[in-house]
């Protein structure tokens, strides 16, 4: 009677600990906006020549005033000299209101005679509270007869806090909505996809209140990027474990095992792949902590943390739920006593003097069977090879793309993918001003060097004006001096997010390169440092992911052929999906480029994720084939894991996709390489090429280890050594 009170207790224990940690935690999923910074220069590469100038830059503002360039334009009528005089006086008046840091600029009029420009410098603020300001500014700013947009870096911030904005609510509530939607088809059960959300939620809570209170104490950086990266990280990954537990629980309950007995056996049978599955991805995503650039590596442990917490749920929450739930989880769909295990029989084993031909033809059994994934284990069966080198090619011919993709960054009006006003107000500045006003490239002097540098910054090709940052604010004044340092500001022809700017950044350089203490920063240059970086940072990274994925998969197979096959086909369907990327990125969406860091995000995310659904096949094909041989192991493995990995699969891309609510370029894409490339993994990669490939081998895809002796004649005796 103790005994049998004590199977009870214990799932019963861990289930209520699990709902107060659930409780306590989930509101700091909507807190950790309290703790992020879209401040985009806060991620810029650390030692970096325009990190260096922004340091400098910090010097000589009052306070962290961060810049808003007020632009007036007219419809198509000269603008007066009341208008500038009106605009003038409108934003002299601004001095000492509310959110506003420092003395604003006159207003002044484009060549073109067109439109106006003025600087208002913004005191800090976080993204509510700047939209407020530049409210309040509006209306301040008016002229009759003109058009008041805002431009520069406050009103760039301003439209990424809002495109972040009500993240914790919109991106959640899509992603639970899409995986309750998924489960329920594909369980037809009406409590078990509600238990496998809980364990998603009560996860993200616990993840979401570490990350807070490590955020908070300076330990890691939050943005808007990273926390909704989180949010689909935890779901995803941990509805993937829940799928993987729940299939064993509910195959035991179907062979006829208790409750407590079904929970004990899918949890000893599914501990192994999801605890390789969460290293591998934990590992990966810390290998970002090698970047360079600030947000990559405030990614890793944020990650990190989300798939140990994604992990810890599904390995005790779920478990102790499931065994107090016992069939009535599954309902009204419960399996009947024996109506899994053994529904697939066992497939013939070739005779010794069987040749190879024959040993290659249809089975009875697998013909036979009924099921899409008997009969995908029977063509498997059937032609091994002639399957894996008619997936390997268009892998392969796709894969040859990946070198076209355009990584160099995106460009300002393609930042966000909906209108807004910030872009709108660069394009009117840019159409009646140099393409670099309000984003002009800054350089750093020595004070004795102000005039010297002046002119050779003027004479640089790319350069339409330059001149010294005065104390006053008007040109012509004296330079403003700090520390012995002076800033001279070189506005640019071109845009400023363009290459030709960038260009012209890296002409400034040259030209600056034998003066000791000059350095050239601003915008254009921030672009270029941060796509340089991102190139290094992946030729590092990369080779550190596939070496973690290798060593994990080597610990849990105990071979060595078959890891290695593992890691280049996962290799593989990334490049695969980076061609693609390309075609639908440049020809469909009409994007010129794409962030820096999305080759990297997309590989990490890619091969750590993606080569999760080989562990969970793999990990069972290595069961069955200590059991049963290595022909029939792959076999029963791709019949007994197809269902539940590619439901999987689905899951994970489906909320991904969701990532496309929050409207930024570089969410977009990293949306659709993860979704499109788990898919091909899942359904191509894993279902078809993977089994082919060890089904050709036989026993040798199992060497060192004793299996590599099973060939595809008689199994060997199951052991736990093997």
């Amino acid at each position: 009677m103790a005994r049998r009170s004590v199977r009870w207790l214990v799932p019963a224990l861990l289930v209520l600990a699990w709902l107060a940690a659930g409780g306590g935690t989930g509101p700091f999923a909507g807190r950790l906006t309290e703790v992020s910074t879209n401040d985009q220069a806060a991620f810029l590469p650390r030692s970096a020549e325009s990190t260096r100038v922004l340091e400098v830059q910090d010097r000589f503002r009052e306070g962290e005033a961060q810049p808003l360039i007020v632009v007036w334009t007219s419809d198509g009528k000269d603008v007066t000299a009341e208008q500038g005089a009106e605009a003038t006086r409108r934003l002299a008046a601004l001095r000492g209101a509310e959110g506003v840091a420092g003395v604003p600029s006159p207003a002044l009029g484009s060549d073109d005679h067109r439109a106006l420009r003025g600087v208002v410098p913004l005191g800090p603020a976080s993204g509510g509270s700047l939209r407020e300001t530049l409210d309040r500014i509006g209306p301040a700013v008016r002229v009759d007869g003109l058009r008041v947009r805002f431009a520069g870096p406050a009103a760039t911030r301003a439209d990424l806090s809002g495109a972040f904005a009500g993240i914790d609510g919109l991106l959640l509530g899509v992603a639970l909505i899409t995986v309750l939607v998924i489960l329920l088809a594909v369980y037809r059960s009406v409590l078990l996809p509600l238990v496998i959300i809980a364990g998603a939620v009560f996860a993200l809570g616990v993840a979401c209140a570490v990350v807070y209170v490590l955020a908070d104490h300076d330990v890691v950086r939050v943005d808007g990027q990273v926390q909704g990266i989180l949010f689909i990280l935890v779901i995803g990954a941990a509805t993937d474990y829940a799928l993987l537990l729940t299939a064993r629980f509910r195959e035991e309950l179907a062979a006829g095992a208790d409750r407590f007995a079904a929970g004990r056996v899918a949890l000893r049978r599914s501990f192994e792949p999801i605890a390789a599955s969460a290293a591998t991805v934990v590992l990966g995503l810390l290998a970002l902590l090698l970047s360079s650039l600030t947000n990559n590596r405030a990614l890793g442990p944020v990650g990190a943390i989300g798939i140990a917490c994604a992990a810890l749920s599904a390995l005790t929450f779920l478990p102790a739920a499931l065994m107090l739930l016992g069939r009535a989880a599954l309902w009204p769909a419960r399996p009947a006593p024996g109506s899994v295990r053994g529904a697939t029989p066992p497939l013939p084993s070739p005779s010794p003097s069987a040749s190879p031909s024959a040993s290659r033809r249809p089975r009875p059994a697998a013909a036979g069977a009924r099921g899409i994934w008997e009969r995908v284990a029977a063509l498997v069966d059937r032609r091994p090879r002639r399957l894996w080198i008619a997936t390997v090619l268009p892998l392969a011919a796709l894969a040859l793309l990946a070198p076209r993709f355009d990584a160099r960054g995106v460009p300002l009006d393609e930042t966000f993918v909906n209108d807004a006003p910030s872009v709108a107000a660069q394009a009117a500045l840019g159409a009646h001003f140099p393409g670099g006003s309000g984003q002009p490239a800054v350089v750093v002097a020595p004070e004795g060097r102000a005039a010297a540098v002046v002119a050779t910054a003027r004479r640089t090709e790319g350069v339409s004006e330059a001149a010294a940052v005065t104390r006053s604010g008007r040109p012509g004044d004296a330079p403003k001096v700090v520390d012995g340092l002076v800033l001279v500001e070189a506005t640019l022809r071109d845009s400023p997010d363009g290459d030709a700017a960038q260009d012209t950044v890296k002409r400034l350089r040259a030209a600056f390169r034998a003066e000791d203490g000059v350095l050239v920063g601003g915008y254009s240059a921030q672009r270029y440092d941060t796509t340089e970086t991102a190139k290094g940072d992946t030729l590092l990274i990369v080779p550190v992911v596939l070496a973690v994925i290798l060593v994990v998969l080597v610990a849990l197979l105990r071979s060595l052929t078959t890891p290695l096959l593992l890691v280049a086909t996962v290799a593989l369907n990334f490049l695969a999906t980076l061609g693609v990327s390309e075609l639908v990125f440049t020809h469909l969406l009409g994007f010129t480029g794409s962030d820096a860091s999305v080759p990297l995000y997309g590989f990490v995310f890619l091969v750590a994720l993606g080569v999760d659904y080989n562990i969970f096949l793999m990990s069972r094909v290595r069961e069955e084939t200590a059991r049963h041989g290595a022909r029939e192991g792959v076999l029963r493995g791709l019949v007994t894991t197809g269902g539940v990995i590619t439901s999987a699969g689905v899951v994970l891309a489906a909320t991904f996709a969701a990532l496309v609510v929050i409207p930024l370029a570089f969410l977009v894409q990293i949306a659709f390489i993860v979704a499109f490339g788990v898919l091909l993994d899942t359904l191509v990669v894993r279902s078809l090429l993977v089994p082919a490939l060890v089904r050709d081998l036989g026993g040798r895809a199992w060497w060192p280890s004793r299996l590599a002796r099973a060939g595809t004649g008689a199994p060997e005796k199951a052991s736990s050594r093997a």
